[in-house]
């Protein structure tokens, strides 16, 4: 066995154990850095009632705390089924450079954790989308915008 079926192996594990626990959905994440595990989740939305609880977003918060950053450069994040679109933006944001998933999209929306219509919203313009978004400009809302822009001390992530 490689390191890579190793590190998803354990991603598969920390599923069961969380779908087993009734704590949520059968998901499960490892991230990994410098060949080492520097943090695990598994879904937690039932137990924790918060929909953004998933998996791979509770180890880059975890991984993220212990690095003291908010990037995590050079790690593979290990994901027992294809991250959704919130946790795929999460380790976009999280400049996380590899993702490793051992089960589809399509096999996990054969359970009914479906994704397509998500990633279809996302695709549309504001205007079109099935939550009502209105751009409602107020006048000074650029100022925080500017004077952050303007900061030389800012921190660009």
């Amino acid at each position: 066995m490689n390191a890579d079926d190793l590190f998803l192996a354990r991603a598969v594990e920390l599923a069961q154990k969380g779908s087993e626990l009734g704590e949520g959905g059968p998901f499960g994440a490892v991230i990994v850095r410098g060949g080492k595990i520097v943090a695990e989740g598994w879904n937690r939305v039932v137990v924790s009632r918060d929909p953004t609880a998933h998996a791979e977003i509770g180890a880059i918060r975890t991984a993220c705390a212990a690095a003291d950053s908010f990037h995590l450069p050079n790690s593979t994040l290990y994901a027992s089924s294809e991250p959704c679109p919130m946790c795929l933006s999460a380790a976009y944001w999280a400049r996380i450079e590899r993702i490793v998933f051992a089960n589809s999209s399509a096999e996990a929306a054969a359970i009914g954790f479906c994704d397509d219509e998500l990633y279809c919203e996302l695709g549309r313009h504001f205007t079109a989308r099935s939550i009502v978004m209105e751009h409602h400009p107020l006048p000074g809302s650029l100022l925080p915008l500017q004077r952050w822009f303007e900061n030389p001390k800012r921190t660009c992530y």
